[in-house]
Parts: C-alpha cells; sequence; structure tokens
C-alpha cells in the first residue's frame, strides 16, 4: 500500500513538473516571437498593434502557405484586472463598468422594451438587467430563468415590439418561454422546440463547440440555429458525429421542417438579421493549427445553400493540408467570406448598430466581439471590432474600437463576449474574464 502511495506521489510531481515546463516553454517562446516578430506583418497584426480607430484589411491574396509557422499554444491564463487595466475606445467615448462581480457572461441581447438580457452559461442562467442609473450602474437586475443547459442564444418572437416568447439556445436544445414585455421572471418552466441538438457536452458525439445563437427572420417566418463542429477538422465522410454541425440550421418557429441552411461554418457563434436588407450574417471562428497567420477568422452574409467550405477547402479554394485531395468537386464552390479578421482571434457575437447616440459612420454598420487567441505565438484579439456596411455590403476593412483588455507584456485580463445596443444608443459588451459587463457611450460632439 504504502509503495502504491508513493507511486502516486511520484507522478503527480512528474506531472506538475511537466505542466510547470510546459508553461515555461511556452512562455520562452511567446517571448522569442514577441522580440523577432514585428506587430504589423503585413496585413496581420496582433495584440500590440490593436488601437481604437485603426483599420485593418486581409485579403484572400494575403494568406501564407499552410505551416508556414508552426502550430502554437499560447493560452490566455487570464489574471485579475490590473489597478489601471480599463478598455480603451476611440477619443470622444466614454467606457463605464456597467456590472461586475457575475458568473461566466456571455451573450447579452436587448429586448424590445430595452432590458438586457444576459446567459450565464456556466450556471446556467438568463439575468435581466433594467435602466441605466447614476453612475452607469443598472437600476436593477433579476433573475429570469435557471436549469437551463449551457444557455448562449436568445432571441424574442416575434419579432417587433410586442413579443410572446423569449426563445433561449441550450447546448443540446432550443427550448422558449412565454413572455410579455416587462416580464422579469419566466412565467414558466421552459416548453421544447428543438429536443435533440448536437450537444457540446462530453458524451459520445458530443463535446467540441457548445454555443447556440438562435435568430428569427425579420418577417418570423423561420427560425435559425447555430452549430460548431465538434473537432477542430475532421473527415466527415467517415465521422457522423459532425451530423447537422459546422452548420446555420433552419426550422419553423414551432422547430419543425429543421434543415441545413447553410454548411462548411466551422463555428458560427454569432448570427444576426441586417435590418436594413434582412440578410442574415454570422460572425465565426475558423480551424487551427496550421500556423500563426491561417485561416483567418471571419464575419459574412449567409447565403441559403452556401457552403463556406469546412472541413475541406478555408477562405475560397485553399485545401486543408489535412485532407488533401479529398474533395476536389468542391473547390470551385467555397464561398469566399466578406470580411476576414486576424487568424484565431475567436469572434463570437455581433450586432448591427441602428440606433442614433453613437456618430453617424457607425450607423448601420456591425459591432463584434473578440474573444482573444490560443492558437498564435503573439495574442492577437480580445477587443470589439466595428466592421463598416452601406447599402447592405461590406468593403472588407474592418476597424479596432474598443481594445485594452491585455496589459503591455501579454497579460490578459478581459475577454469580450457579448455585444448589444441599449436602449438609450450605448453599446453593453460583456466580458467573461473579469466577468463584467462594459458600457461604452459617446461623450464628444
Amino acid at each position: 500500500m504504502r509503495r502504491s502511495f508513493l507511486g502516486i506521489l511520484a507522478i503527480l510531481f512528474a506531472s506538475l513538473l511537466s505542466t510547470v515546463a510546459y508553461r515555461t516553454v511556452s512562455a520562452a517562446r511567446e517571448k522569442q516571437a514577441m522580440a523577432q516578430t514585428p506587430s504589423q506583418n503585413g496585413p496581420f497584426t496582433d495584440y500590440r498593434a490593436e488601437k481604437p480607430g485603426t483599420v485593418h484589411h486581409i485579403s484572400a491574396s494575403d494568406l501564407p502557405q499552410p505551416y508556414a509557422t508552426p502550430a502554437a499554444e499560447n493560452q490566455a491564463h487570464v489574471v485579475s484586472r490590473p489597478s489601471n487595466g480599463w478598455p480603451q475606445a476611440p477619443d470622444g467615448f466614454k467606457v463605464e463598468l456597467y456590472a461586475g462581480d457575475l458568473k461566466n457572461p456571455r451573450l447579452i441581447r436587448t429586448a424590445p422594451n430595452g432590458d438586457l438580457f444576459l446567459a450565464e452559461s456556466g450556471p446556467g442562467r438568463i439575468l435581466i438587467f433594467r435602466g441605466i442609473a447614476a453612475g452607469g450602474k443598472p437600476e436593477s437586475t433579476e433573475t429570469f430563468a435557471t436549469g437551463l443547459t449551457r444557455p448562449f442564444g436568445i432571441a424574442f418572437y416575434p419579432p417587433g415590439p410586442d413579443p410572446k416568447y423569449v426563445y433561449v439556445g441550450n447546448t443540446n436544445s432550443v427550448v422558449r418561454f412565454a413572455y410579455q414585455n416587462g416580464d422579469l421572471k419566466a412565467r414558466s418552466g421552459p416548453e421544447i422546440v428543438i429536443e435533440h441538438l448536437p450537444s457540446g457536452l462530453e458524451r459520445v458525439g458530443g463535446g467540441g463547440h457548445w454555443t447556440r445563437d438562435v435568430a428569427f427572420s425579420p418577417d418570423g417566418k423561420k427560425m435559425y440555429v447555430a452549430v460548431g463542429s465538434r473537432t477542430n477538422v475532421a473527415n466527415t465522410d467517415e465521422d457522423k458525429s459532425e451530423f447537422h454541425r459546422a452548420d446555420i440550421l433552419e426550422a419553423n418557429p414551432d422547430g419543425s421542417d429543421l434543415r441545413v441552411y447553410a454548411s462548411g461554418i466551422r463555428n458560427p457563434v454569432g448570427i444576426a438579421f441586417d435590418p436594413s436588407t434582412g440578410v442574415l450574417w454570422t460572425s465565426v471562428n475558423e480551424r487551427d493549427d496550421i500556423g500563426d497567420n491561417l485561416p483567418p477568422d471571419y464575419i459574412t452574409h449567409v447565403q441559403e445553400g452556401g457552403f463556406y467550405g469546412w472541413p475541406w477547402y478555408y477562405t475560397g479554394a485553399n485545401e486543408d493540408p489535412r485532407l488533401k485531395g479529398k474533395h476536389p468537386e468542391l473547390k470551385d464552390k467555397v464561398i469566399v467570406p466578406d470580411v476576414l479578421l486576424e487568424p484565431h482571434n475567436a469572434s463570437l457575437e455581433l450586432t448591427f448598430y441602428e440606433a442614433q447616440q453613437l456618430p453617424e459612420k457607425y450607423r448601420g454598420g456591425i459591432f463584434a466581439s473578440e474573444h482573444g487567441s490560443w492558437n498564435r505565438s503573439v495574442r492577437t484579439g480580445y477587443e470589439v471590432v466595428f466592421v463598416p456596411i452601406k447599402d447592405g455590403k461590406a468593403s472588407g476593412g474592418y476597424e479596432d474600437f474598443v481594445t485594452g483588455f491585455v496589459t503591455p507584456d501579454g497579460k490578459v485580463w478581459g475577454r469580450p463576449v457579448g455585444v448589444a445596443v441599449a436602449k438609450d444608443g450605448s453599446l453593453m459588451v460583456s466580458d467573461d474574464g473579469s466577468n463584467s459587463i462594459w458600457r461604452i457611450s459617446y461623450a464628444g460632439k
């Protein structure tokens, strides 16, 4: 027994030494990369070049070859917000801490009456924040519903000023609650709308990307659910656990007639309709492990029946080297996304800005949260970006809007997840690094 106990201790000690050594090597590699790699490398940048107002434009022709750099393991390992840590916005904007001490705050969405609904995914609940009091804090905070399974997506149905239901995307289902404007508590338990979504729970066929956003077409006739892949890359000819994954699904509001609306989208975390055109857009995490600058994450409009490449291709006709020669007939069918972001940015929620408080240049455009990289030798992301939209189309560029969640020496204290427009036109950003909601308002002329 004593020998067995000592043996277990030896194994644990060896494991601890291995972890410490790994993190030491990872830190050394990052330090070396920061010393050798400029923050601006053609169109590709890292957090040191992110600054409010800086414009970026990456095109498909800018992409390097696969494995031009080694795959990196550079996890965030979030630290407490330093005393001088505060999000940075463009000149004329003010950033306030709207709410703190939250637990895993993820997607945030504005109800028609102006209440802010927040999914705390880890605890499995939906919170409601009402109003903006003196000092930029909420007037009240209530728990709308509990007992959910990694909730993320939130949508109000029917679209318009007088919804009758709140829909919630659990990781393994879509449910709805009866609702009237101003409700602060769920009127009853959830009604199941789609019972068996591919699950993000760890079991056979489960795991992998777990967020499930939900949106309705402007006419209210169709519901859309975003489902990410189970794996980084897989031969889906053989791996049937990817069924109905890496897709945006379409169904009737009651969950019937479920089908694939668009495919080959590795992880379409956020979805939203452009209110000016009625076109669906998505914010996407692309695959990992083929280099620092491959492939770009992206924001794009979504075509019915469109194929966006996963797992065989990326950013158009670029073949994934791990599945070389598998499907040459698909090469010319892959849609190039509208806006290419920094690779490994981890682009999450997006929202269209239709309010009046912010300057005119932002009206009609997209704000999107970039949760931040782990598969890059020097960090990128950890910010909120702005994508200009004109006449329903993007030019391909984007702009840093809120930055500052990484310290100058590369320590991460904040990770934007959700982004929503408050009733007064200010921008609300949830952050599961500091477990906060930040309010960005315009104070300039």
